[in-house]
């Protein structure tokens, strides 16, 4: 009588303890998964649910060391960090103890299947292809409007809305890209913007671990980028850990005010980082600008909070990993934190050397520029670790030169000229990014007026594809697509004609194309499968002359091969005395590449009005 009384004491404690011990829920795991065999065998797991802070933690798995646990203001995160020295491959448990209540988070350390050195990140040999993905072309009109996601419309008279591209959408096109003759492409953010408007362009992201869900999801992208891959186009990632979206569930329920700059209370940005770098700058100034919040729906992360950090540098991490992308572009790098900046590139380029990053440098001069690359000595000792940046004065230049008569001392090609003496001031001029323009500037044609002006345009893309630095070009440059900043951000990411089913244009074959968006159509992709594989201009030395007569000469040349490349800058025909250029011409004649014919090199050469001519020497 005894026994069974003990057991149904025992039975009644048991059901007792069930009704008041439920399964603790946890709502997110950043990340969701890691891998075994990182060089950096740290890692940082963030969990959140309600009221999970005041538990005890411990992990069961194989020579999984639990370092730290940090319990931050909110009482729904904590924030483990583990030793992963010695430990392999295996789903193991973490253990979250409150009283009697225990609930075990299931978590996997996958096979790491790729070797960091794997990893070819873009180059100079590289010309890089921006696409907007909301923009582009809408290959799933099924998720044009996901349930449950505050903004929840399509509309494509409006420029500020969602249209309704996605990742499929670039994936149906990636054989027009290929041949178009670009290698690789760059992505506008594509991580969840669940913002109640304006997310279609992707700069305020609320989970730094979701591929927006009206772009495809994350196996989708995954999988877009091995078919990129098979067509030799190698996939940048936009990324911004300069600030987040309101709606980030970080911000809405944030771990401490500290994750956010002025203790997470909006206080603008002056936009003004050439502080950063100024001598005579105020600390006021200089904060200001890097702490101050881009917009109110924009808050301004703290990087020097350490957790914050962590976060952000391992979310690049796993999509280098998890997706095999070849390279980031940081948005608006000269915002955040100098020192994090520095070590979030140092940290990636430990683990994957051939990786590249490029940040968004926009400052007005090379100078300023200059010191956010890699080995600048304007920073020293101080080093970003930024490989390579972008080239925004050049940029403003090139929508000028074109359009101006070049005299030997100003005006038009002259101030390309005059640009590039002054190279000295950037540690490695290869590895800049250039670019006539992009989802935030004019475009090259801010008119139908302009982009009827086909010589403009063709001297225009000669000059990017061959003199240094990285090209960029923006989808729809190649098929003369009109942007004018003046109107709004909306004008300068029209969709590109043809991308959705109810187009009446299409512009992703010669049918649908004009003879004219043909014919600039088929000069530039001439010119960037020239490009493609030609180490003259993807490597090669940087030699020019001052102007004479109105004419631009310059020189790349690499393992005894050289392209010379002579550039009217007039509108009148000019005669060159060739004296000067004869150590850039080693023989009597030279074929250029544009017209296919052979040039004589006597002692002078004539130049039709506004012509180029490409001379290959072997």
């Amino acid at each position: 009588m005894k026994k069974l009384w003990l057991t149904l004491l025992a039975a009644f404690a048991f059901l007792g303890f069930s009704k008041a011990a439920p399964v603790m829920e946890i709502d997110r795991i950043a990340p969701n998964f890691w891998w075994s065999g990182m060089k950096n065998p740290e890692l940082q797991i963030m969990l959140y649910g309600k009221n999970i802070a005041t538990s005890a933690v411990s992990v069961t798995g194989k020579n999984i060391v639990l370092k730290e646990t940090v319990r931050q203001d909110s009482p729904n995160y904590l924030f483990l960090y583990l030793d992963l020295t010695d430990a392999p491959a295996q789903t193991f448990d973490i253990v979250l103890t409150q009283g009697k209540k225990k609930t075990a988070v299931s978590y996997e350390l996958k096979q790491r299947v790729r070797k960091g050195s794997d990893i070819q990140g873009f180059t100079s040999e590289d010309v890089l292809y921006l696409i907007m993905p909301d923009r582009f072309a809408n290959g799933n009109p099924e998720n044009d409007i996901v349930e449950g996601m505050k903004e929840n419309k399509v509309d494509r008279n409006d420029p500020f809305a969602r249209h309704g591209g996605d990742l499929k959408g670039i994936a149906d096109h990636l054989d027009y890209i290929a041949d178009l003759g670009v290698t690789a492409i760059w992505l506008n953010p594509t991580q969840e913007n669940d913002m109640p408007d304006g997310s279609y362009h992707g700069y305020a992201i609320t989970d730094y671990y979701q591929i927006d869900r009206r772009f495809g999801t994350n196996e989708e992208f995954k999988t877009l980028v091995d078919q990129a891959h098979s067509k030799g186009l190698k996939v940048v990632m936009d990324m911004i850990f300069n600030h987040c979206g309101s709606e980030n569930y970080l911000f809405r329920d944030k771990p401490s005010k500290e994750w956010f700059n002025f203790h997470s209370e909006y206080v603008q940005t002056s936009f003004k980082t050439a502080s950063v770098m100024d001598v005579h700058a105020s600390l006021y100034e200089k904060k200001i600008a890097t702490d101050g919040w881009f917009t109110q729906v924009m808050p301004d992360l703290n990087q020097r909070n350490r957790h914050v950090a962590r976060y952000l540098i391992q979310s690049s991490i796993w999509w280098i990993e998890y997706a095999g992308i070849n390279g980031i572009r940081q948005d608006t790098h000269p915002y955040a934190d100098y020192d994090f900046m520095s070590q979030w590139c140092k940290e990636v380029l430990e683990e994957y050397p051939y990786f590249n990053i490029v940040g968004e440098t926009w400052l007005n001069t090379n100078v300023l520029v200059s010191y956010w690359q890699k080995d600048s000595k304007l920073a020293a000792p101080k080093n970003s670790n930024l490989p390579t940046v972008m080239d925004f004065p050049l940029q403003g230049l090139m929508n000028q030169a074109f359009d101006e008569e070049t005299t030997e001392w100003a005006g038009g090609l002259y101030k390309l000229y005059d640009y590039q003496t002054q190279d000295l001031v950037y540690a490695n001029p290869m590895n800049l990014l250039t670019f006539l323009d992009n989802h935030d500037t004019s475009r090259f044609a801010t008119t139908d007026e302009k982009a009827e002006n086909l010589t403009r345009y063709k001297q225009a893309i000669t000059f990017l594809l061959t003199t240094r630095g990285i090209p960029q070009i923006y989808y729809g440059t190649e098929i003369l697509m009109t942007g004018d900043k003046g109107k709004g951000d909306g004008d300068l990411r029209k969709d590109f004609p043809g991308g959705w089913q109810n187009d009446t244009t299409e512009n992703f074959t010669a049918n649908g194309r004009t003879a004219m968006q043909n014919e600039a159509f088929d000069f530039t992709r001439k010119l960037l499968n020239w490009r493609k594989g030609n180490e003259v201009l993807g490597k090669g030395t940087l030699k020019h002359y001052s102007i004479q007569n109105g004419t631009y000469v310059y020189e790349r040349k690499y393992n005894g091969r050289s392209v010379v490349v002579m550039m009217n800058g007039t509108g009148q025909a000019q005669t060159l005395n060739l004296t000067p250029y004869r150590e850039i011409l080693p023989q009597a004649e030279a074929k250029d590449f544009l017209s296919g014919r052979t040039v004589t090199l006597g002692e002078t050469l004539e130049l039709q009005p506004r012509e180029i001519l490409l001379l290959e020497f072997n």
